[in-house]
């Protein structure tokens, strides 16, 4: 299903990652979540206090959604991604794919994928 407007939780991480504001995309998160950002895991809090403030929060990561699609309590965000980091050998603009699952008001699992075309 193709959908034209972000859930309100979804649409909340984008501003807040957007902004910078640690606090308020921590707040997204359900106490147990996972996030696993190109293949590495960040389990509960703690871990992912410690990814956002190096690899959002301090990376300056500003995201600009391209596409949605939402089924049951599973989004996935299409967005150009940049920031301070590393962009050698990456496309520009540099596409990712974010799979948020969502229950009960939070975030309680996010994957952020590069994902080559099958083009």
């Amino acid at each position: 299903m193709q959908s034209s407007e972000l859930p309100v939780l979804v649409a909340a991480f984008i501003e807040a990652t957007n902004r910078g504001d640690l606090y308020a995309l921590l707040e997204l998160f359900a106490e147990n979540s996972l996030v696993n950002d190109q293949l590495v895991d960040y389990w509960g809090m703690e871990s992912i206090r410690r990814w956002a403030e190096r690899d959002i929060i301090g990376a300056h990561v500003a995201m600009t959604v391209v596409g949605s699609v939402t089924q049951y309590e599973q989004v996935i965000v299409t967005a150009h991604m940049d920031g301070d980091f590393d962009k050698r050998g990456l496309p520009n603009p540099l596409e990712v794919t974010l799979y948020f699952s969502v229950h009960d008001g939070r975030i309680v699992q996010l994957i952020i994928l590069r994902n080559l075309s099958g083009t």
